[in-house]
C-alpha cells in the first residue's frame, strides 16, 4: 500500500508519542505529534492529515472535544481512538460520534498499522464518493479517439507534460475535448492514484467559486451553516482542473495566484493559512495573452499557469478523426437492441461538414440521428444538419415530411419524432416501441413526459 499518508498523533504522554512516531516513520508514513487537544485542533487547521491517532484523556482539551471539532471541520479525516481498557465504553461512544476505530493500550503494532491502512483507504473512498456526487452526469466520452497527425502530436506533448509536475494551460475552441486531455494527463502522471477534481469557472458566481475552491468556515456568510472543505483540499495530492479559467473574475485571480505560488489558501471567513499540494491544469477557449493585454486577466497569473501550454486542434483540422468519432458515439449511444450505422452518403455529409461546435457538436448530431433513423442505417436526412451544409433533399425525412427547423433542443426533436412514428403506426404502441428500438414501458413514459395525445 502507498504509505505517502499524513498521520497526526495527539497524546499527552510525550514518551509514548515519540515511540509511536518512530514506529510509523519506519513504516513510511509522514508523522507529526502534539501533546494536547488544543494543539491538535491548531495542527488540523494548518495541514491536511489523513489519520488522527487520538488519546481521550488529556490535560487541557479532551479527546471528545477534538473529535467533535474534526466531525465539523474535516469529515474526511479519519480518527482512531487510543484508549485504555477502562475507557472502552467511552471509546465506543466516540465510534458512534464518527471515529473510525479504537485500539486499547498497550496496542499491537500490526493491529495499529492495519487499522491505519484501512482508515486511509476509507478516507480515499470518501473523497472519491464526494467527487462522484458532484458529477450528476458526464456527457462527454472518457476516451480520446482519433488517429490524425494533429491529434497524435498533441497527445505526445500531453504525455510528456504528464511526466512533469508543472502547471498546464490547455487552449482550444469550445467542444474540442480539453477536459479529456486534462484527465489523460492526470491518469498518466505520478498523481494518478489521487483525485482528479473539476470546477467550471464560468458556471458559478464569484462567492460560490471561491467557496467551492477554498471552502468556508461556519458562519462565514448567511447560508454557511457548517464548515465546508474546498476542492483544493479534496484534491490534495492530485490534480485540480479549472475549466474556462479565462472567466475567473479579477477579484479571485490574486487568490488563485497566491495558491499557485506557495500552495497556501484560506477558507472564506477563516484566519488560518492552510496548504494543499495539487497540480493545477487550466483550460480556456480565449486568448489569455490578449485578455491580459486588455486588463481582463492578470499576466502574472497567466505566466504562473502556462508553464506548459497545449493547444487542441479543432475538428475541422482533423478530418481523419471525424468518422472514427462518429462511429464511437454510435457504438456508445445506440440502443443495444437496435444498433445504428452510418450509410456511405451520411459519412460523406459528415466529412464535408464544418463542425463549428467541434466534437461536442458531432456527438449531438449522432445522438439526434439515432432518434431520427427509422432503419439500421443513418441517412443524410437523419443527421438534420443546417440547410447551408446539406443538399435540399437532406431536409426531407421519411414519407416526404419536413422536420420543423425551429426545433433545436433534443427534447423537441425526440417529442416530434415519437409523435410522428405514433401517428404513422396509428398509435399502435407495441409497433411504435419496436420501430423506435425502445421498450413499451419507456414509450409510455415518453408519452406521459411529452403529453402526447391521439388525434
Amino acid at each position: 500500500m502507498n504509505k505517502n499518508y499524513k498521520i497526526l498523533i495527539c497524546d499527552d504522554n510525550e514518551a509514548f508519542c515519540y515511540l509511536l512516531k518512530e514506529q510509523l516513520l519506519e513504516e513510511g508514513f509522514n508523522v507529526d505529534a502534539v501533546y494536547d487537544g488544543s494543539f491538535a485542533i491548531d495542527a488540523i487547521k494548518k495541514k491536511n492529515y489523513d489519520v488522527l491517532l487520538l488519546d481521550l484523556n488529556m490535560n487541557d482539551v479532551q479527546g471528545e472535544e477534538v473529535l467533535k471539532f474534526v466531525m465539523e471541520y474535516n469529515v474526511s479525516l479519519q480518527v482512531i481512538i487510543l484508549t485504555t481498557i477502562e475507557e472502552i465504553k467511552k471509546a465506543v461512544q466516540c465510534i458512534k460520534m464518527g471515529a473510525y476505530d479504537y485500539l486499547t493500550k498497550p496496542y499491537d503494532k500490526d493491529d495499529l498499522i492495519f487499522s491505519i491502512n484501512r482508515a486511509c483507504e476509507h478516507k480515499d473512498l470518501i473523497v472519491k464518493t464526494t467527487l462522484l456526487s458532484k458529477e450528476v452526469s458526464k456527457k462527454s466520452s472518457d476516451t480520446i479517439v482519433g488517429k490524425s497527425t494533429e491529434l497524435k502530436r498533441v497527445m505526445n506533448l500531453a504525455m510528456k507534460a504528464a511526466m512533469s509536475d508543472s502547471n498546464i494551460l490547455i487552449e482550444g475552441e469550445t467542444g474540442t475535448g480539453k477536459e479529456l486531455f486534462a484527465e489523460y494527463i492526470h491518469k498518466h502522471s505520478a498523481r494518478k492514484e489521487k483525485p482528479f477534481v473539476v470546477i467550471n469557472c464560468a458556471s458559478l458566481p464569484d462567492q460560490l467559486i471561491e467557496s467551492e475552491l477554498f471552502g468556508h468556515e461556519k458562519g462565514a456568510f448567511t447560508d454557511a451553516k457548517s464548515t465546508k472543505q474546498g476542492l483544493v483540499e479534496i484534491a490534495h495530492g492530485g490534480t485540480l482542473f479549472l475549466d474556462e479559467i479565462g472567466e475567473l473574475s479579477l477579484a479571485l485571480q490574486p487568490k488563485l495566484l497566491r495558491f499557485l505560488e506557495n500552495g497556501e489558501y484560506r477558507r472564506i471567513g477563516g484566519i488560518t493559512n492552510l496548504t494543499s499540494n495539487v497540480r493545477v491544469i487550466g483550460a480556456t477557449n480565449r486568448n489569455l495573452l490578449e485578455e491580459a493585454d486588455n486588463k481582463n486577466f492578470r499576466k502574472d497569473l497567466l505566466f504562473r499557469l502556462n508553464v506548459i501550454t497545449l493547444t487542441i486542434p479543432p475538428l475541422r483540422d482533423r478530418k481523419e478523426d471525424i468518422l472514427l468519432l462518429a462511429n464511437h458515439f454510435l457504438e456508445t449511444k445506440s440502443p443495444i437492441r437496435a444498433p445504428k450505422h452510418l450509410s456511405p452518403e451520411a459519412e460523406q455529409v459528415l466529412l464535408n461538414y464544418s463542425f463549428t461546435g467541434n466534437i461536442r457538436e458531432l456527438e449531438h448530431i449522432i445522438e439526434r440521428a439515432i432518434i431520427f433513423a427509422e432503419t439500421e442505417f443513418i441517412q443524410p436526412e437523419d443527421l438534420n444538419l443546417p440547410l447551408a451544409n446539406l443538399p435540399i433533399r437532406a431536409l426531407q425525412v421519411a414519407d416526404g415530411e419536413q422536420f420543423p427547423v425551429e426545433l433545436i433542443s433534443m427534447d423537441d426533436v425526440e417529442k416530434w419524432h415519437i409523435a410522428r412514428i405514433l401517428k404513422k403506426n396509428r398509435w399502435d404502441r407495441a409497433r411504435t416501441a419496436n420501430d423506435l428500438g425502445i421498450s413499451p414501458k419507456t414509450l409510455y413514459t415518453k408519452i406521459k413526459k411529452y403529453q402526447l395525445k391521439q388525434d
